[in-house]
């Protein structure tokens, strides 16, 4: 069974720090794209950031040039370093990660979500 647990969030004030991390686990995995999501109260699922196996990222959305995407292939784990934050970037944040297993091909798995909030 595979699984994502996430971790790092919390409160923070405006222009603060946090580091989110996203561990699958399960058995011969072969973990693809990962990526982190965010949902924020009354809006839509947004993605903003990715990275390969290779670790090759692409970013969209407002978190450019302040949040970085990062993995860990050695311990099936996805980053978030989050500098600068605003109010606005407070959210549910979600990893999402392709993942294919012996007896599966590649599926898409998220996590349970960590919620994030800048405030003072």
């Amino acid at each position: 069974q595979v699984q994502l647990v996430e971790s790092g969030g919390g409160l923070v004030q405006p222009g603060g720090s946090l580091r989110l991390s996203c561990a699958a686990s399960g058995t011969s995995l072969s973990i693809y794209i990962m990526g982190w999501y965010r949902q924020a109260p009354g809006k839509q699922l947004e993605l903003f950031a990715l990275v390969t196996w290779s670790g090759r990222t692409t970013y969209a959305g407002s978190g450019k040039g302040r949040f970085t995407i990062s993995r860990d292939n050695a311990k099936n784990t996805v980053y978030l370093q989050m500098n600068s934050l605003k109010p606005d970037d407070t959210a549910v944040y979600y990893c999402q990660a392709n993942i294919a297993t012996q007896s599966s091909g590649p599926n898409a798995y998220w996590g349970q979500g960590t919620q994030v909030t800048v405030s003072s």
